[in-house]
This record gives C-alpha cells, structure tokens and sequence, in this order.
C-alpha cells in the first residue's frame, strides 16, 4: 500500500480507501477543488460566533459603550451578554426541525436575514434597552446557523470530511481576529468606537453565500426524503466529477441508502426521547452533554462552537487583565487582539491535523496543557493579590496564551464535528443540538456568575475550573472513542456495536456495480448504434 492509500485508510477505513481514485492531489482535481472552496466559504458562517464574542471583549474596555449602556456591572452586565445566548437557546430546536424537514441550507437563508437584521439594529441602537434587543435577534441568527456544520460534514469529499468538520468550528476565531482588531482600531472613537464593529459583524458571513448557493444540498438530507437520484447526482458532481458510475459513488451511495433505509425500519418516527433510548445513545447523549459544559467550563474563553462561549478568559479578558494590573485600554484590547490571532492559528493547525493525531490524542493533550497553565495562571494571580507586583502580573499573559493553546487545539475545532460524528443521521441535528443548548445552559450561568464571581472573589474563581479540568481528563480517557479511520455512517458500530443500524457497504460491492454499470451502458450504446 502507498504512502497517500495508508493515509486514506487511516482516515476513512480500508474499504471506502479501496474505492477511492488515484487521480492526483485533491486541488489538481477540478471537482474536489471546487467542492472544498465552496466548504471554506460555508466556514465563514462560523465567524459570526466568534466574532461576537470576541467583539463584546474589546467593547468592555472601552469607556465610550460603558458610558452609552449606563455603566454596566454584575448582574446586568451579565444579562447583556447572555443576551446573544438566549436567543441561541430559543432557535436551537427550530433550526434542529427546520433543518430535517427543509433542508440544511434553508436555515442558513434564515440566518442571514436575522444577522442582517440585528446588526443594524445594534448598530444604529439609541440606547441601551434596544443595543440588548439587537444581541437577541443576532443569537437567534447563530442558532439558525446550526445548519452549516451538518451540510458541510454530508457534503464532504469522504478523506476530508475530519478535517473541514474540525475547520468550521475554528473559524469562529478568525470571526474573533477581524472584531478585536476592529476593536483596536477604533478604540479611540467616540460611539463609533463600538458602532463600527457591531455594522462590520456582517463582514465575514456574506462570505458564505457564495458557497451556499454552489454547493448542493446533503445528499443523505435528500436520499432520506426519497430524492435518491438527486442525491447521486450531488455526490457524483462533487466527489466524481460527474461520473455516476465511479465505484466511490456506488459506495457511498449504497452506504448511506442502506443506513437511512435500515434506521427506518427500526424507528417509524424520531423524538427528542431518542437521545437516550438506547445504551448507545446514552454513550453518545453523556459524550454531547460533557462537551458542551467542558467548553464553557474549563476556564477559557474562546468561542468553541455555534453556542457562545462565556468564561473567565472571553468576555471577561478585560476584568481579568485589570485583576493583574492590566488596566490601559491600549493595552487589553491589543492583548485581546493577539490572542484571536493566536488562537486561529493553533486552532486551525490542530483541525488540519486531526486525522494524523485522532480525536482522543487532542482531547487529551488540550485537557493536560490547559490543567497545566491554568494552575499557574491561578497561582500568579493570587500571589499579584497579595503582593501587588506588576512583573507577577505581567507574567500572567504568556500562560493566557500557553491556556488557549490547549484550549483550541481539542475544544475549538472538535466542539461541533465530534458531535456530528457520532450521532447517526435520523438524530444528528437532536443530538448536536443537545450539545449545543447544555453548552448554552451553561454559558447563560457564566454571563451572571463570572462577573459577580471576579468582582467579589477574584482569583479564588479559577479554583472551580480546575477542578473541572480534571474531570475533563478523566471522562476523555473514559468515555471518548476514536473516530479516526470511520466513514460517517460507520461511526455508529462504535456505539451501537452488532446493533448498529448501518448498511453492509463494501468496496467489493462498489467495483461490482461500477462494473454492471459500465457493461450496461456499453450494451446500450451497442444497441443504439445498432
């Protein structure tokens, strides 16, 4: 076996790598080249995330919006941020049935109007009431975006699908770089200083609209509503060039007809009570759940996925700068702004190697590293607390780093794509759902605790997350199996072992019926001429 089918195999499983063409580097291929632009540009759907989050970091050190939103603190503060993930929380479910019965792409469509149109509300906000409204309406429009992931992973080309389902979600960051150096930028400003980047959080999202409107819809979306001709044509326009008849389509194709067909037969309708109905999904619903509160509850506060991520480190940067002494605007926003870039680096370095390294190896060392520098970063800060010594304080900022290394390099990129791995399609959108809204839970708690906490215990805080930590490490080594080497339906045998509901695809099948076909439609070319 060469070097590029040993790859293959590592990262789809030897039967679907057996079926796989040998027709050079992906971007040499016109087909994959194209398909692979119009996902890069479906990613920009994520930005919107990060760049909230990112941008109401940078709004919180400036005393132009202090002074526009009345001076905000505590409990309040809180409820602003939670704003944007309340309306999260509300859409999550909708978008979850709009996307199984219109199609992933339709919610999409939905999230544009609501991002366009909470923009400019927050934008051209007259006070501080209507700035709160606007933050609502953005949340509604990322919780539409829920949709983005699940036809990026269906539409995947199959030896890519690990890799650009790790890339959405580290995307969130470069939405994240753009807002905390618009930020930067207009710090000086009067309320443009905060008008400008909430009109600019568009910028990024319209981005996607070019890949929407070329990629097709997912194919395992329109086989599970009896397009299936349709959904060949799809897989075979961007994984074959065309060719219906390629031995990877026949795969693929039989793979996921037979799973839907099989999950059928087994279940006449899907409910939210599926989530836990069997010991396999009680694996899949504890992997979604620890997830979601690992991200918010880790200490760090990169925006890991569609939820907001709310913690010590996010919104807060600004207040837990000021803990330490940092306290110049100049200066927190330009730390905040290198951190997004720091994190989009390691993030999306982290995703393009997810194949090579696993899942599991990611989680854990994201898990070791983050343990390992939050505890310093505890440390400094207590000892700033008591001695008030600026070289403590200031030593605090390289390990902020060190921290949000660990924390992109596993809650980043694998946030959404793991939980779109290992849910089975008929729950796919339940059970990234599931993830997503305990993810929001737990940040809607954050956004009133973290504030009240910092302001009234300071560094004694951080205590919890590292407690948090190593239950993180111990339910990774426990509980998350390896996907790596897995097509997306083949997943399920990970879980659901002999019961899995997955059809008996083979490579052997595939080049038979490539075969039939191709004898067939020889036979009928004869006879036309004939």
């Amino acid at each position: 076996m060469g070097r590029q089918s040993s790859s293959n195999a590592k990262a789809v499983g030897a039967e679907l790598a057996a079926v796989l063409p040998d027709a050079g580097p992906w971007y040499k291929q016109p087909h994959v080249l194209r398909l692979n632009l119009c996902i890069i540009s479906l990613m920009m759907c994520a930005s919107a995330n990060g760049y909230d989050g990112s941008m109401m970091n940078g709004l919180l050190a400036l005393p132009q919006w202090h002074a526009f939103m009345r001076q905000p603190a505590g409990a309040w503060l809180g409820f602003i941020n939670a704003a944007y993930s309340l309306g999260n929380v509300v859409v999550y479910p909708a978008s979850a049935w709009v996307c199984n019965r219109y199609g992933r792409k339709t919610g999409i469509y939905i999230s544009w109007v609501c991002l366009a149109a909470g923009s400019a509300l927050q934008t051209a906000a007259p006070n501080d009431a209507a700035f709160v409204v606007a933050r609502f309406i953005i949340g509604c429009a990322s919780g539409f975006f829920l949709s983005a992931p699940l036809l990026i992973t269906e539409n995947a080309y199959p030896t890519h699908r690990g890799v650009v389902s790790a890339l959405y979600n580290s995307k969130t960051d470069a939405g994240a770089v753009v807002a905390a150096w618009v930020t930067y930028a207009t710090r000086h400003l009067d309320s443009w200083s905060w008008r400008m980047p909430s009109i600019l959080q568009l910028a990024l999202p319209v981005l996607s609209a070019l890949g929407l409107l070329l990629i097709g819809e997912s194919p395992r979306w329109l086989v599970s509503i009896d397009r299936v001709d349709e959904a060949r044509a799809v897989i075979a326009a961007a994984h074959a060039g065309g060719d219906l008849r390629s031995p990877l389509v026949n795969f693929e194709m039989t793979e996921i007809e037979e799973t839907i067909r099989a999950e059928r037969e087994a279940h006449s309708s899907t409910t939210w009570a599926d989530l836990w109905s069997t010991p396999g999904n009680r694996h899949r619903l504890f992997i979604s759940v620890t997830l979601g509160v690992f991200a918010q509850w880790c200490g760090v506060g990169t925006f890991a996925a569609v939820p907001q991520v709310v913690s010590v480190v996010s919104y807060y940067l600004a207040m837990v700068l000021s803990s330490v002494g940092i306290k110049s605007v100049d200066d927190q926003t330009l730390i905040s702004a290198c951190i997004q870039i720091w994190n989009l680096i390691c993030a999306t370095s982290a995703a393009v190697m997810v194949d090579k390294l696993g899942r599991r190896t990611l989680f854990l060392a994201s898990g070791t590293i983050m343990l390992a520098s939050f505890s310093i970063v505890t440390g400094l800060s207590a000892s700033f607390a008591s001695t008030a010594n600026p070289p403590t304080g200031t030593a605090v900022i390289p390990f902020l780093f060190i921290f949000y290394l660990g924390y992109d390099i596993a809650l980043t990129p694998l946030m959404v794509s793991y939980p779109v791995e290992i849910w089975p399609y008929r729950l796919r959108a339940k059970g990234l759902t599931a993830a997503l809204v305990v993810s929001l839970i737990c940040v809607f708690f954050n956004t009133f605790v973290n504030p009240i906490a910092l302001e009234s215990i300071q560094w004694k805080y951080y205590l919890v997350f590292l407690a948090v930590l190593v239950v993180m490490l111990v339910s990774v080594w426990f509980g998350y199996p390896e996907t790596r080497g897995r097509t997306l339906e083949n997943v399920a045998f990970l879980f659901d072992g002999d019961g899995a509901e997955v059809g008996p695809a083979t490579a052997e099948g595939a080049l038979k019926q490539a075969e039939a076909l191709d004898g067939e439609a020889a036979h009928v070319e004869v006879a036309e001429k004939r």
